[in-house]
């Protein structure tokens, strides 16, 4: 199950996802632009105030233990793209009062730095090596981490698709070795001109 109130470093990585995901698919772009516009949805059931189950019912599994991320990855990552990308000053910029021209040419930037970011540090691939639209079949055991299902899904495998988007999957990380005085929560120096 979705944390549905990810951390910090949960939210980047959803804002990356998203922001990369906008720009490179229309149709992924319009479902977030009718997300937006619709009403606010109900909050989550708080399932912490539920009363406890009464001993007679069966006990459940215990919860996978969930292991923390490091944050100095998140915050190198992150470093590196404000350096070669200006990406967290291209976000944080209140861009309301530019035209489209305007703003597609600063992405245009971003775009760039960010692509080179990730092709220094990264060998990423994709997760589906058919071409999106192409029809699929997933056979009972297939990798559900890997694979989203979308739409109307009911039932059990085999299931039968078209693949809307292959994915991505990290092979290697070639992220630079740190100092251990390196503060990486400094993401981007003050630039002081003298």
């Amino acid at each position: 199950m979705t944390d549905m109130n990810p951390g910090f470093f949960g939210r980047i990585g959803i804002a990356f996802g998203a922001f990369f995901g906008i720009l490179g698919n229309a149709a992924f772009a319009g479902r977030v632009q009718r997300l937006r516009e619709a009403p606010e949805a109900p909050e989550a059931p708080d399932f912490a105030a539920e009363a406890p189950k009464p001993a007679a019912a069966p006990v459940q599994p215990a919860p996978s233990v969930l292991k923390e991320a490091s944050p100095i990855a998140a915050l190198q990552l992150l470093g590196l793209l404000q350096r070669d990308a200006r990406f967290i000053d291209f976000v944080e910029e209140d861009i309301a009062n530019y035209s489209d021209a305007d703003i597609g040419a600063a992405a245009r930037l971003v775009h760039d730095g960010c692509r080179a970011v990730l092709r220094e540090h990264f060998t990423i691939k994709p997760v589906r090596t058919e071409a999106e639209g192409s029809r699929v079949t997933l056979q009972e055991g297939f990798d559900a981490a890997a694979v989203r299902l979308t739409g109307n899904v009911v039932g059990k495998p085999p299931f039968n698709g078209q693949v809307s988007h292959r994915g991505w999957k990290v092979e290697d990380t070639r992220l630079p070795k740190l100092a251990p005085s390196h503060d990486a929560s400094i993401v981007a120096p003050a630039e002081v001109e003298l």
